[in-house]
């Protein structure tokens, strides 16, 4: 059997899927399985023992339809072609995923029944609808298995088998300074997921006067203001390191001895990898998108207008009504179970 999956992004969601690999492979180990993946997601899956094909996409750039664009554009298609699903697995609910899978040859097109479909009209490119079971992300996706008959099972991210090698800038930052330290990400994809730099910083500050544990702010591209920001803030306790892509930044997170973040990518790698975490959490809801099997990890504070699920441009109440010295006394209460 030739199995294709489609989750192309965003980093969260493709660490989600991870457990659906991982059962794949050990329910149907002589499976030929595939996983098509944007570029910039990719690191996750590169050299995955699990995987046999990967398949890599740049849809925002193949819109722009230049010769260049195209070329790789039916390089990937003449790749699916040459893969020749037998069965594809559609775990993004909307249309991208759904004409991906289509667009495989699969006779077979797993994906969510219309009502529970990001995009319901979308459920046109699918043939075997599967009603959802659970309640979190990663329960959703690995429901879908039920469409190829495979038993319900514990989620594995197969934390051992990603990112098998430790990059050498990695190494040499965590040589020259092999303390123990938390890890901060502060960023978040939607503007109104961001907990304040500032209050950040006065989190690792209380988090270091109770704990003696410094603060390591991972400054992604493009983030590096916003980690100088939180280090500013933090009166010496945090400094900023460089963690300009997924490799850097897993090393940063396996050697940590917690994660602080948002409902971010960053935050579900560390879930991923088995680092304690603490999720700050303001409009997504923790029992479907917070720290997965840990209910405990994740900080919020319930209000009339909460889990919206709205993307807003600045940083709002459910996340205001979250003050620093309650995400420091639940960072130092999981640093003293782990």
């Amino acid at each position: 059997m030739r199995v294709l999956i489609v989750r192309t992004s965003a980093l969260g969601d493709v660490v989600h899927a991870l457990p659906v690999l991982t059962a794949l492979r050990r329910h149907l180990p002589e499976a030929k399985i595939g996983w098509v993946v944007e570029e910039g997601m990719a690191p996750v899956l590169a050299g995955h023992p699990d995987l046999d094909e990967l398949f890599v996409v740049r849809l925002r750039q193949w819109r722009k339809a230049s010769q260049g664009a195209m070329s790789e554009l039916g390089g990937f298609l003449s790749g699916l072609r040459r893969f020749s699903a037998d069965v594809a697995l559609d775990l993004m609910g909307n249309h991208k995923g759904g004409v991906i899978a289509r667009l495989s040859g699969a006779k077979r097109r797993i994906g969510f029944a219309r009502s529970h479909r990001r995009e319901p009209s979308s459920a046109i490119w699918i043939n075997r609808p599967v009603v959802p079971r659970g309640t979190h992300a990663v329960d959703l996706m690995l429901s879908l298995l039920d469409g190829l008959g495979l038993p319900p099972e514990p989620a594995d991210f197969g934390a051992e088998k990603l990112f098998r090698e430790e990059p050498p800038a990695a190494r040499e930052l965590l040589a020259a300074d092999p303390g123990p330290f938390a890890l901060l990400h502060p960023g978040a994809g939607w503007a109104n997921k961001r907990y304040p730099p500032a209050w950040w910083g006065k989190a690792a500050r209380l988090l270091q006067v109770e704990t003696g544990l410094p603060t390591w702010v991972a400054a992604a591209r493009g983030e590096e203001g916003m980690a100088a920001e939180v280090a500013a803030a933090s009166e010496g306790a945090a400094r900023a390191v460089p963690a300009p892509d997924l490799p850097m930044l897993a090393a940063l997170i396996r050697r940590a001895k917690l994660m602080l973040g948002g409902d971010s990518g960053p935050s579900h790698l560390a879930r991923a990898l088995g680092t304690p975490l603490v999720m700050v959490m303001g409009p997504t809801d923790p029992e479907r998108h917070g720290p997965y099997g840990d209910p405990g990890g994740a900080v919020f504070k319930r209000l009339p207008c909460s889990f919206c699920y709205q993307r807003l441009a600045e940083t709002k109440a459910c996340l205001f009504e979250v003050p620093p010295r309650r995400v420091a006394a639940r960072a130092a209460e999981v640093l003293s179970i782990a």
